[in-house]
């Protein structure tokens, strides 16, 4: 799933998940490998996809702590939560309808608990970082699902990080995230992702199609 959220997630693919159609978008945000080339970043720059941490009330001293709050509240489906995360009391249109995609994203799957793999910066930018999270949902026959998402992160004067909302985030500082997600997609955790999707939809045929109709 390839969230993906803010610069996101929600939710989420090698080829283009979407965490909000996910994914996160949603980051939240998986990625179709047929459609990496476009649908990756944009479903990668609004998504929203899953970690544990501390409450986001108070914001994060890093971004990545920031994304694992995020995508923990988005799993438990604990919206006064992703809202602090995001540093708002109330959603626009826009975040209100990542938000509830990526939840309803990760409902569909109805997994047992979530297994982080990787989450780190990809590029910073002044008080701004982009930032990937990759993580296995286990199903309940045991079985691993990866997801990926994406999400911008932006430092608060009291110096702690809060997720960007999609309204928030510029043609400018998608551009740079396209551009920075490309390079990245060329590394050994975006590749070790791929890999186990694949493998995943190899012993699974049929999935993507079931996870779909549950979500129209």
């Amino acid at each position: 799933m390839e969230q993906r959220k803010a610069v996101r997630r929600k939710k989420r693919r090698p080829s283009g998940k979407n965490s909000r159609r996910r994914n996160s978008g949603i980051s939240l945000n998986r990625i179709n490998i047929k459609l990496i080339a476009g649908a990756v970043v944009a479903a990668a720059l609004v998504i929203g996809l899953i970690f544990a941490v501390r409450s986001c009330s108070a914001g994060s001293k890093s971004p990545e702590k920031a994304v694992k709050t995020l995508v923990t509240s988005y799993l438990k489906g604990k919206e006064k939560k992703i809202l602090k995360c995001y540093d708002v009391k109330k959603a626009d249109e826009d975040l209100q309808r990542e938000i509830s995609a990526t939840i309803k994203y990760f409902e569909a799957h109805n997994p047992k608990k979530t297994k982080i793999t990787a989450c780190d910066t990809i590029y910073k930018n002044g008080k701004n970082a982009y930032v990937y999270i990759i993580y296995n949902l286990i199903l309940e026959n045991d079985q691993s699902y990866p997801c990926i998402s994406t999400y911008m992160t932006q430092q608060k004067v009291d110096g702690k990080y809060r997720i960007l909302a999609p309204s928030e985030i510029t043609d400018e500082m998608k551009k740079e995230a396209a551009e920075k997600y490309a390079l990245f997609m060329e590394t050994d955790p975006y590749k070790k992702y791929v890999t186990a999707y694949e493998t995943f939809t190899k012993k699974n045929p049929g999935y993507e199609e079931k996870l779909a109709a549950k979500l129209r």
